[in-house]
């Protein structure tokens, strides 16, 4: 008879070939991918980087930053209010009429109080005391979430690895509140993700401000334990496998990467004077920063990273007026370009527009687009055009439009469990009632840009920069369509798991039958 120790290996032998089976069975990449590759000394490190779970470092930083924030206040009386918000004016470089909003109003008395005190805080950053932790070598994705952005995380999470990526997540939740030990520890470990809580952090230093989650996106960064990141909202997705980027220009040269938004620049000039930096001739030198997606290295950008928290966490009623003017997603999305500009490091702002994706809307709705999404492009393709002084930003015709390569579903959030709601202003799953009223796809025009995402054939003309000759398709399946696939498998799988679903009923069942009327399966 067989001892039971060794009965007892022989199981858990058995169990480990079965686990591994179904999860590489689970894990099967869909989306398009870039070509089989063995994992790297960059996965492996930032793997170890995850496990276990271990802040020191990152606590020790904080103790000694921390109180360099508070000891650089912007020293005047605020908030700063702009006269009237500077609207939605889309960015457009040939635009003759450039003029600078300028709705704030300042003394030389408070210009110069801010000046001195960002001065001062440089100075610390300068003196290279003091430096954010990080795992040499690593890489990964970082992204915040908790609460009812958990689920559409997840969703964000399962696209990633269809693409085949391998590189493991750190997801910053706010508190042990928005900790929830199934998601954590078991759904996402599954997703190679794992859990930090920033308020284990935050709580070793005092802070005379609080910190609110809207601000999140710098400390998640700050307090990464990886070197090179890609940082995802939590509803922004790759369409192909985002391990590329890191070894690739613009990202290898620049350091940081970032995409633009639909708007122009609403920087006030009073910014220009309290950072000591000249103020551009126009604003048509590029767009404002959809900051949805940011490419950044810890080891060559920790000082920007550092002045970007220093303006976040200083922002509401100080620097998020005086970068944005009340212009569209005023907040954390500004403060990046402009820290690194401030010290002079490198960053690469992708020139392509970004396209927004949508249904029809009736023309006794005003006609247009009912938008939801935004598609942001390939950055190696943008370089490549650029390099060239090939700009399509300016004029369309000098070359085909780069390969998408991220998208933001942000409008509404397409949670499960709220995504049909019809109190969304945009209702992205139905027909407006002018139109027939039934179930639609979310993202059907422009018809020339959703055609790069169902694995038709793109655009003609030239050959995309970077490809010895023309690809009939962009993509290699139809990304909506599994966009809807995942969603389904996050709403009837974990249907009772999500602490913002309790009381929820029937969010299966609405997926399930949205997904047969209009993907047929």
């Amino acid at each position: 008879m067989m001892p039971s120790r060794a009965k007892l290996l022989i199981l858990l032998l058995v169990s480990t070939l079965l686990i591994s089976y179904l999860r590489s069975r689970w894990s099967s990449s869909i989306l398009p991918t870039t070509g089989s590759k063995a994992a790297n000394h960059h996965v492996s490190l930032a793997t170890a980087a995850l496990s276990p779970a271990n802040h020191g470092p990152h606590s020790s930083f904080w103790k000694a930053f921390q109180p360099l924030l508070d000891a650089y206040p912007p020293g005047i009386d605020g908030p700063l209010v702009p006269d009237e918000k500077a609207g939605a004016r889309g960015f457009n470089p040939t635009d003759e009429e450039s003029e600078r909003a300028d709705l704030i109003r300042m003394n030389e008395s408070d210009v110069e109080s801010m000046r001195a005190a960002h001065a001062g805080f440089v100075a610390e950053i300068e003196s290279g005391d003091i430096a954010p932790h990080y795992v040499p070598g690593s890489r990964g994705v970082v992204s915040t979430a908790g609460g009812k952005y958990l689920p559409v995380l997840v969703i964000s999470l399962r696209m990633l690895r269809a693409t085949g990526s391998t590189l493991p997540v750190e997801v910053f939740l706010a508190s042990d509140e928005e900790y929830e030990s199934e998601i954590c520890d078991v759904v996402l470990r599954d997703l190679n993700a794992k859990c930090v809580i920033l308020s284990h952090i935050f709580s070793n230093a005092e802070s005379k401000k609080e910190i609110a989650h809207y601000q999140y996106k710098p400390f998640a960064l700050l307090f990464s334990s990886f070197d090179e990141i890609l940082f995802l909202d939590a509803d922004a997705f790759p369409i192909s496998d985002p391990d590329v980027l890191f070894d690739s220009d613009p990202f290898t040269s620049f350091g940081m990467v970032t995409w633009p938004d639909f708007w122009r620049s609403t920087v006030s000039k009073h910014y220009y004077s309290i950072s000591a930096q000249p103020l551009p001739r126009t604003t048509t030198e590029r767009a404002s920063t959809e900051s949805g997606e940011i490419l950044l290295s810890k080891s060559t950008h920790a000082k920007s990273l550092m002045l970007a928290t220093y303006y976040n966490y200083h922002g509401p009623g100080f620097y998020y007026p005086l970068l944005s003017q009340g212009a569209p997603g005023e907040g954390d999305k500004e403060t990046f370009l402009t820290a690194a500009s401030a010290l002079a490091e490198p960053f690469y702002p992708v020139s392509e527009p970004l396209s927004a994706i949508g249904h029809v809307k009736p023309e006794s709705r005003g006609g247009g687009m009912a938008g939801s999404a935004m598609l942001q492009y390939d950055p190696r393709e943008d370089f490549g055009l650029t390099t060239k002084g090939l700009w399509r930003v300016k004029e369309q015709s000098v070359a085909p439009r780069p390969k998408p390569f991220f998208i933001h579903a942000n409008f509404p959030k397409f949670n499960p469990a709220s995504v049909f709601d019809e109190r969304h202003e945009v209702q992205p799953t139905r027909e407006y009632e002018e139109n027939g009223g039934g179930w639609v796809r979310a993202w059907i025009v422009p018809e020339d840009v959703v055609a790069l995402l169902r694995g038709e054939e793109g655009e003609e003309g030239e050959e995309r920069e970077g490809e010895e000759e023309k690809e009939e398709k962009i993509v290699d399946v139809d990304v909506e369509k599994r966009f809807w696939t995942e969603i389904r498998a996050v709403a009837c799988e974990l249907e009772n798991k999500f602490r913002s679903w309790e009381g929820e009923e029937g969010i299966c069942e609405r997926v399930e039958g949205y997904v047969k009327e209009v993907f047929g399966i």
